[in-house]
């Protein structure tokens, strides 16, 4: 298991939703001399996807070597083939990642782009209308979608080109002399230095050697948490390590504070309510975003650790999707990240335990049944969940 290895002297720029992100990613895409990695989960066909995609198109005309990376499951099967049709005619060259599912179950939830290695954007942001639900195109939020990217520059961005670069060999035909290489190439640490002003790590989770890395982000900065924890996330539903990890931090007087999607899928819902009590018990403060559709994925420990990503706190991103994060050593971004969380959490409905306590026998069946059936799944797909 590779352990976390930050490189100093980088520059690190939170941006919240895609009223910050689109138009930070379409000007480096328009200012793009030579080449362009893409990825992402969802690619919508809605004016924000348009409006992607066209910039994408525009670096091609300027002779710049374009290549996205989709995944079949988020984009689904005929908007990726539209947009595969789309993207040729313009010259880009495309991939689907892990179409009709032939190499299991595994989805590339990634969203990356990486520009001219100079410049790279990491986070939780497909590419759609920050309006529209993300599993629902049809169903208008109440408010503008809730999620975080970073916009990178510095010595990172290497690595962060690397990685994206062996994922769009990963996701065509490779013979075995190049899987060799880009098994090799994995092993390679990244460099460092001394200057400053952010150290700044890039962790991904794949089935190969990174099987737990961003869990292990995780659990080293809880572990040695002595103030306060703030984490957002769509889905609650990690292993026991993860959720001892939580626990313990508590015990030790540590503030826990988890703000909570909920309202867009009932059964992962139940999976999140089913562990409510014990999360109280162990003196966890859980506050529910409703505000609108919650798929920011961070956190901030203490006062000088934060993360940016796309992996959820669940069993999917831990142990069976394709994440990837960036884990930020610095106090004025972890201020900000903070800021950014706590008014998320303003914006929630704490859950008290008093209240929770007197739910009936019938719900409280029914979130326990949803724990087992969700942990009977992730055993069977996913090694390592318990």
């Amino acid at each position: 298991m590779r352990s976390v290895a930050f490189v100093d002297n980088n520059d690190v720029t939170l941006l919240e939703s895609g009223t910050a992100y689109f138009p930070a990613l379409i000007a480096a895409l328009d200012a793009a001399r030579y080449e362009v990695l893409f990825e992402t989960y969802i690619f919508a066909e809605d004016e924000t996807g348009h409006e992607v995609r066209d910039a994408l198109n525009r670096a091609v005309r300027r002779g710049v070597k374009v290549r996205v990376l989709v995944d079949w499951i988020g984009t689904e099967h005929r908007p990726a083939t539209r947009l595969g049709i789309a993207f040729a005619d313009a010259g880009v060259q495309y991939r689907v990642f892990n179409p009709w599912c032939k190499r299991g179950i595994a989805r590339s939830h990634r969203k990356i782009a990486v520009i001219d290695r100079e410049i790279a954007f990491v986070g939780g942001i497909n590419i759609n209308d920050d309006m529209r639900c993300d599993h629902a195109d049809h169903q208008r939020l109440a408010a503008p979608r809730w999620d975080f990217a970073v916009r990178v520059t510095g010595p990172l961005v290497a690595q962060i080109h690397d990685e994206a670069r062996g994922q769009w060999l990963r996701a065509g035909r490779l013979g075995l002399k190049q899987r060799l290489e880009l098994f090799k190439e994995s092993r390679k640490l990244p460099p460092t230095s001394c200057a400053y002003p952010a150290r700044a790590a890039f962790v991904v989770r794949d089935n190969l050697r990174n099987r737990s890395t961003i869990q292990r982000a995780y659990l080293q900065a809880l572990g040695r948490a002595k103030h306060s924890v703030l984490l957002a996330t769509p889905y609650f539903a990690p292993g026991r390590k993860f959720r001892k990890a939580l626990a313990h931090a508590a015990q030790r007087g540590v503030e826990v504070t988890l703000l909570i999607g909920v309202g867009e899928f009932g059964i992962q819902d139940a999976v999140a309510h089913s562990f409510y009590p014990k999360l109280l018990a162990d003196g966890i403060k859980v506050v529910e975003y409703r505000k609108t559709q919650l798929h920011a994925k961070v956190a901030v420990v203490d006062d000088d650790w934060a993360t940016v990503g796309s992996s959820n706190c669940d069993g999917l991103s831990l142990f069976l999707n394709q994440e990837a994060n960036v884990v930020v050593l610095d106090q004025k971004f972890a201020a900000t990240m903070r800021e950014h969380i706590e008014r998320g959490i303003a914006d929630g409905v704490p859950v008290c335990a008093d209240e929770f306590g007197h739910i009936g026998w019938c719900r409280r069946a029914s979130y326990g049944a949803a724990y087992l059936l969700y942990k009977l799944v992730m055993r069977i797909f996913a090694i390592g969940y318990a």
